[in-house]
């Protein structure tokens, strides 16, 4: 017999997911102790185990896995192998659907590009205080993004206008924003997308409290501290249009002490959907939901409450982190609407976290 650590461990399946496929009744525990609650699973289950996950990351439908598993162990294995053509043509079909819209938008795409001058062409030399931008930097890099497949969102933008340095990160399942003021109003609007490597190099350049240089000459920018510098290309690429993506439906907000709701989310309920689309992984979900009063809870496990919206427990930690408040305020919408964490002293710094779809 195996408990449900070990059976996590062998098959691949959190145990979350177990816990979740037991309340379905899709992978049921060979005994419970009655006592402890404690589940153990048979030796036999471990196929089915991991016969399950591979159905899951394979996007096949609970329904389906459902028939499968009940027709694994039998002598007649045709239902099976049906089932199994069965996804492939319906992924297939997809596939090709998919295909054929993002051709026709690519040439819709193609129709409406017109030769644009980049805001970056021009050359700009900021002072900014060494202490407003760490925070800044600080309230952003955890969200820029690692795919190779989307580079331009592999760095944190600088958009300078007017007397504004805005920085804005995205890895597509969060956002972050911050502002600071420069030291004179820029001429025009500048943008450039700086690596996350040569963030990482200002960031420790900028610890003291005295004024740093920002220099950005077409795509290559500088930053001066003292008689200390560092600089590198930018990337050439177009950021997203950050200022549409921000635009939020008003939801309920709620004021959380930073250290108790932390600690909350460290250690209360979880729900995992095997099949959340965030890069082909299983997440933990925290599922949060603001009362009429203005309080935010953290749903039970097993909670059917369609108000509550369910994102990423890492992702929301790493938020509230970066908030670097004692309080911070969660603004929740929809179920499918992205929560918003934002500073109470700040507007013009806060993250974003995207809902994650449940399936089942």
């Amino acid at each position: 017999m195996r408990s449900i650590g070990e059976m996590s461990r062998d098959s691949g399946l959190s145990v979350s997911a177990l816990r979740f496929y037991d309340r379905g009744g899709v992978l049921v525990p060979a005994w419970v102790d009655p006592v402890s609650g404690y589940r153990w699973y048979g030796p036999e289950q471990l196929d089915e185990a991991r016969l399950l996950a591979g159905l899951r990351r394979a996007g096949m439908p609970l329904a389906d896995i459902r028939l499968v598993l009940a027709g694994w162990s039998g002598a007649d294995t045709d239902l099976v192998r049906r089932l199994f053509r069965a996804h492939v043509r319906r992924l297939e079909a997809g596939l090709s659907d998919a295909r054929g819209e993002l051709s026709t938008l690519r040439a819709f795409l193609e129709r409406r590009e017109k030769p644009m001058t980049p805001p970056r062409t021009a050359a700009v030399r900021l002072t900014v205080p060494a202490p407003e931008l760490a925070a800044a930097l600080d309230a952003v890099r955890f969200a820029a993004g690692t795919d190779p497949e989307l580079p331009m969102l592999g760095g944190v933008l600088f958009d300078i206008e007017g007397e504004a340095l805005t920085v804005v990160a995205t890895d597509r399942y969060r956002m972050a924003v911050a502002r600071t003021g420069t030291g004179r109003p820029a001429d025009s609007r500048v943008q450039v997308i700086v690596p996350s490597p040569l963030v990482d190099a200002m960031r420790a350049l900028v610890g003291g409290e005295e004024s740093v240089h920002l220099d950005v000459d077409g795509d290559r920018v500088t930053l001066e501290a003292g008689d200390r510098q560092t600089a590198g290309q930018c990337l050439d690429h177009e950021f997203p249009d950050y200022r549409r993506l921000i635009r939020l439906p008003a939801g309920r907000r709620a004021l959380v002490d930073v250290a108790t709701f932390q600690k909350a989310v460290e250690t209360g309920p979880v729900r995992t959907e095997e099949a959340c689309g965030q890069d082909d992984t299983a997440p933990d979900l925290t599922m949060l939901g603001v009362t009429a009063d203005g309080t935010v809870v953290i749903g039970e496990d097993g909670d059917d409450d369609a108000d509550q919206v369910a994102v990423n427990r890492e992702f929301l930690l790493h938020a509230l982190a970066a908030g670097a408040r004692d309080r911070l305020i969660l603004e929740i919408g929809a179920p499918t609407v992205p929560i918003a964490i934002r500073r109470p002293d700040d507007e013009d710094t806060f993250s974003m976290l995207m809902s994650v779809r449940l399936e089942n």
